[in-house]
């Protein structure tokens, strides 16, 4: 498999991953013309696309969706718990492009997918894809973690997990109110970079050895300081950054393309 995140944070999520038989998108949280551009860097035509799955009704992952699905034809796979809101925001997808599923796993040709729910404002779900012993996970929005979404990802080797707010930062922000600030470190909101890197401890003890650290907030958190930070906590558990993992941040613009 290979994998890229060709955008990540609060202005638009979007991950490109194939196999030797599919080529599928994570989420489009850009505008269609936006996301064929970002195609189009690593040469992938919009044709090309075999699916896009989504993993929430938010803006900022479902932006292009609807656009890009009709004007390509491409059905979306969503969660049945997901689409019972997305249907209303969706209108261009006809009937046939809209694909629901139930279960744990299914198949998208010769990638396994194994949909993991996580808590968050509204139904949300992250994804594992297997192919060839290969395990990719990726982990965004998600409001607290737990040993069941850590046994759903164990053995990933790569794992593009959400860092998306310092604490600080948050507390002492001048731009959002009170009540958003409680929502993000709420128990269905964000993870801390605190949060991210104990979990990353947990992800390295499981075998994980490559972490991409995604969905950060342009307002209270830097790549600089998410990577920084989270790579000192990980020394206070005896996990050295460079050495026992490698830890990458994802951003706004494409980022490392991910050969497994």
């Amino acid at each position: 498999m290979r994998i890229i995140s060709l955008a990540s944070g609060s202005d638009g999520n979007m991950t490109y991953v194939e196999s030797e038989k599919v080529k599928f998108l994570v989420d489009i949280g850009l505008s269609c013309a936006e996301a064929v551009k970002r195609l189009k860097l690593i040469g992938v035509s919009p044709d090309e696309i075999d699916a896009i799955l989504v993993t929430h009704e938010h803006h900022d992952h479902i932006k292009g969706v609807d656009a890009f699905s009709y004007k390509y034809d491409k059905p979306i796979f969503a969660h049945k718990s997901v689409w019972d809101n997305l249907k209303f925001k969706l209108i261009k997808t006809p009937a046939k492009n809209r694909r629901f599923f139930e279960t744990d796993t299914f198949n998208l040709r010769d990638v396994v997918v194994h949909a993991v729910e996580v808590p968050h404002d509204v139904p949300c779900f992250g994804f594992c894809f297997e192919n060839n012993g290969a395990k990719i996970s990726i982990l965004t929005d998600v409001g607290h973690t737990s040993d069941r979404i850590l046994e759903s990802i164990r053995g990933s080797q790569l794992v593009y997990l959400e860092a998306n707010y310092d604490k600080i930062m948050l507390k002492e922000g001048k731009n959002y109110p009170l009540a958003l600030k409680h929502r993000i470190s709420g128990g269905r909101g964000h993870l801390s970079n605190d949060e991210s890197a104990l979990f990353i401890k947990y992800l390295v003890e499981s075998g994980s050895r490559q972490i991409v650290l995604s969905h950060l907030s342009k307002e209270n958190n830097t790549p600089d300081l998410a990577y920084s930070y989270i790579s000192q906590k990980l020394r206070d558990y005896g996990i050295i950054e460079g050495v026992h993992v490698k830890i990458d941040v994802a951003s706004s613009h494409p980022g490392t393309m991910f050969k497994l």
